[in-house]
């Protein structure tokens, strides 16, 4: 969980080691000696280029992903918790009672206690306690009437629905890229920078700036993936927004 000050502490670190590496680079091995061996750089700089760009992207698009299914989800979830109030208008008075007063309570704990837990990447429990709850109330209802019969059958339809949606958020809160990638972004991006440092230019201070340009691509899009890898922490994360709308919606 990186934050916004992390972020730029990061970013800075990188471009300022990266210059005072070129630097190092130029009095232990001047750029002169190295031009003679542009030709076997040239075209190991060009496969590690090449073979790291696709995977940061690879990557990129992975996390990205995952982040968009996070918010769906969070969404469905909410919109299965409205659907369950709704649908509880047609149950016989004492579960409808209950039953709302349920839902208000789990989109408090949602938004008081399950977000601030996700944040610090802790495991929620007061929110599965009401779920627990709302499933007792409908497996209590005894129907009377048809359009109550119909309405328990599709207030328990979404509740499993938002159980469901409950447990994969759960899930995405604790999943994060496995170390094992994590070496290869950072290892390969030294390599790769490393091997662009080495390249011997006619011009140093053209080729500090194409060194510096590269550091801060590279940093850029490795910070993009530590952030939006994990979905409910860090300073990029899905908002709690849709259970806020929810709550308003089960207020009016």
């Amino acid at each position: 969980m990186l934050t916004f000050t992390q972020n730029i502490v990061i970013f800075f670190s990188t471009t300022i080691c990266s210059m005072f590496f070129v630097a190092l680079l130029n009095r232990l091995w001047p750029r002169e000696k190295r031009i003679a061996h542009n030709d076997l750089i040239g075209w190991q700089l060009g496969i590690l280029g090449t073979t790291y760009a696709v995977i940061l992207g690879f990557m990129l698009y992975t996390v990205w992903t995952n982040f968009g299914d996070a918010n769906l989800n969070t969404d469905l979830e909410s919109n299965s918790l409205r659907n369950v109030y709704r649908l509880a208008a047609g149950l016989p008075p004492q579960q409808r009672a209950e039953l709302e007063q349920e839902c208000h309570e789990y989109v408090d704990a949602v938004i008081n206690s399950d977000f601030p837990a996700m944040a610090q990447s802790q495991i929620p429990e007061e929110s599965h306690i009401i779920n627990r709850a709302m499933w007792k109330t409908l497996m209590s209802v005894k129907a009377a009437t048809p359009s109550e019969l119909v309405a328990e059958d599709h207030a328990i339809s979404e509740l499993s629905s938002l159980t469901e949606h409950r447990r994969t958020r759960l899930f995405q809160s604790t999943y994060r890229l496995p170390h094992i990638f994590w070496w290869v972004l950072l290892v390969g991006g030294l390599v790769t920078i490393a091997s662009a440092s080495l390249f011997g230019s006619a011009n140093p201070a053209l080729h500090a700036i194409q060194v510096f340009f590269f550091t801060i691509f590279i940093t850029l899009i490795l910070l993009a993936i530590a952030d939006v890898n994990l979905p409910f922490r860090g300073w990029v994360h899905v908002s709690n927004y849709a259970f806020i709308r929810a709550k308003q919606t089960m207020s009016d």
